[in-house]
């Protein structure tokens, strides 16, 4: 199987400097490496033309239309078997692909895969984009094993066995290319963050697994592109966050829960208030209003979709509970036995080993 690993880039000459090489170094037989820039306005295509042209093939994109935007346009133009969407500011270990690519020829119905995302400052830590693999709460708050919201775990091998999971992290995305195209690929709406999200929902409801391996490591500096503090990270994951539960909830689920999350946004525009971040209040505001202007397209690319959406308590990886209670209240009752009953799950369908059967334990 030929894997084409895909690293877009926009301004990114110094994190490519520093994670390229890396990559380079894979040690796999059947593999390619792109660089697709996003209308770079820096010297990155100059510094990958003199120093990385024996290693790299360049994709120019005219403008910087985000993340999803950009490799939506750049895997239209590549052929793989394999995709690996790979964030500029990830040095890989040179194992990566093996262990994934293996578990890609055997599963046919696997389309997605994570690797153990650790901290390139911190390598015992985990990294907060993805840490050990991505669930969602009911109300599609986001969360991974390894990182509830800002709470980010050591890793001391409480997560090192292979498991199926809600969604896998946009830093290093494993995507199987016909799965990828058949559900319609990634939507440039989403601009950056979440759109990974979105991308996974459509694979669950055509069928396919996701799944999280700790065999392939990889270390993530964090924040290239948007800084975690940055207003703007705010505007969009309060944003896509409703645009994934107004795209992919079934009918029944959807108009509740979108309402119910909006409301719950209110507390978290108090909440920046309260600690003077007035720009992240802000950016609370003008998600909730772009939501609104959006519709259109929601819906657009709502019809579009080829699966209908299944209903919640089909889906692999998402808590019924709430994962704003667990962390508010610091009662991991609930969270601990969803882990647990997920790897009696995988252990049913074969994909762990039950070396450990008791529940994982989070922070």
């Amino acid at each position: 199987m030929h894997c084409s690993i895909v690293i877009l880039n926009w301004n990114g000459r110094k994190h490519l400097q520093t994670c390229l090489p890396s990559v380079c170094a894979t040690d796999y037989e059947d593999y390619s490496i792109w660089v697709a820039d996003n209308g770079s306005t820096d010297d990155s295509v100059a510094w990958l033309r003199e120093q990385m042209s024996d290693c790299v093939q360049i994709l120019e994109l005219k403008d910087n239309t985000g993340y999803a935007g950009g490799y939506a346009k750049a895997l239209q133009q590549i052929k793989a078997d394999v995709y690996v969407l790979l964030n500029s500011d990830v040095e890989v270990t040179p194992s990566w692909l093996r262990p994934v690519m293996s578990a890609f020829a055997t599963h046919q119905k696997l389309a997605a895969v994570q690797p153990h995302i650790l901290d390139y400052r911190n390598r015992n830590m985990f990294e907060y984009a993805g840490a050990a693999g991505g669930y969602i709460d009911f109300l599609g708050y986001p969360f991974c094993a390894g990182r509830i919201f800002e709470q980010i775990e050591d890793d001391h091998g409480q997560y090192n066995s292979p498991k199926s999971v809600f969604w896998v992290s946009g830093a290093c995305l494993f995507v199987r290319a016909g799965a990828y195209h058949q559900v319609g690929g990634l939507d440039p709406t989403f601009f950056a963050h979440m759109e990974e999200i979105d991308l996974c929902w459509r694979l669950q409801n055509a069928g396919y697994q996701l799944w999280q391996m700790p065999e392939s490591v990889v270390y993530h500096i964090g924040g290239g592109t948007l800084s975690y503090g940055n207003s703007m990270k705010t505007f969009l994951n309060f944003r896509n966050s409703l645009i994934n539960l107004q795209k992919n909830l079934p009918a029944n689920e959807r108009y509740w829960k979108v309402t119910l999350r909006m409301l719950l946004d209110l507390p978290a525009a108090l909440k920046f208030l309260f600690h003077g971040s007035w720009a992240d209040a802000w950016a609370v505001f003008r998600a909730h209003m772009s939501f609104y202007r959006l519709q259109p397209t929601i819906r657009r690319t709502r019809k579009a979709i080829i699966n209908r959406p299944l209903p919640s308590a089909a889906l692999t990886g998402m808590f019924r509970g709430s994962i704003l209670w667990v962390h508010v209240s610091g009662r991991k009752d609930g969270l601990n036995a969803f882990f647990y009953r997920q790897l009696l799950k995988d252990v049913t369908k074969g994909l762990v080993v039950p070396v450990d059967m008791t529940p994982n334990q989070t922070r």
